[in-house]
C-alpha cells in the first residue's frame, strides 16, 4: 500500500487532473500543474510504480448503450467461511451483468451492482443465475432512482 503522506502538492494536483482527464498529454498536465513535461512524466511514472495510479479507463454511459436498469443487490450466504466466499466470488466473476461486487460487513455478505437492458432481463439474471449460485441464502434488491454524485476515485 502506498504511503499517501509522502506525496506533495504537485502530486496531488496531478492526481486531481488525471482523475478528471486520464487522456491529458504530459505537456498539458505540466502546464496545468506548473511544471515542465519531464518532471511531470517522472512524477506520474512514480505514482504508477507506487500503485497510487493503478490504471486509466473511460467512463461509459451505460444507458447510451441500452443498459437502462441498474440494481443494487445485497446477498447473504448460508456460511461465511473462506471456501464459501471464494466459491461465490468465482461465480460472480462469470456474470457480465455484475459490474461491481463488494464484500461487506454487516447483515449482508456482498453488495452487487447489476446492470441490464430491462427489468425482465434483470429478473432472468436474478432467477436464472444469481439464485442458483451455491451458498446463496438471501437476496435483497434495491432500485436506485437517480445518481446524485459520481466521482470515480477520491483524491487528496
Amino acid at each position: 500500500m502506498a504511503d499517501s503522506t509522502s506525496i506533495d502538492e504537485f502530486d496531488k494536483r496531478i492526481l486531481r487532473i488525471i482523475t478528471k482527464n486520464g487522456r491529458i498529454s504530459v505537456q498539458a498536465l505540466g502546464d496545468a500543474v506548473g511544471l515542465s513535461p519531464t518532471p511531470v512524466a517522472r512524477r506520474l511514472r512514480r505514482l504508477e510504480e507506487r500503485e497510487i495510479v493503478t490504471g486509466y479507463s473511460a467512463t461509459i454511459d451505460e444507458t447510451a448503450l441500452g443498459f437502462d436498469v441498474s440494481v443494487f443487490v445485497s446477498v447473504k450466504l448460508d456460511r461465511q467461511i473462506d471456501d464459501a466466499l471464494q466459491s461465490f466470488e468465482k461465480a460472480i466473476l462469470a456474470f457480465p451483468e455484475v459490474v461491481d461486487c463488494w464484500l461487506m460487513t454487516g447483515s449482508r455478505d456482498y453488495l452487487l451492482r447489476v446492470v441490464t437492458r430491462s427489468m425482465s432481463e434483470f429478473e432472468q439474471f436474478l432467477v436464472g443465475s444469481l439464485t442458483r449460485v451455491k451458498g446463496v441464502a438471501e437476496i435483497e434488491s434495491s432500485i436506485p432512482l437517480r445518481r446524485v454524485k459520481q466521482t470515480g476515485s477520491r483524491t487528496p
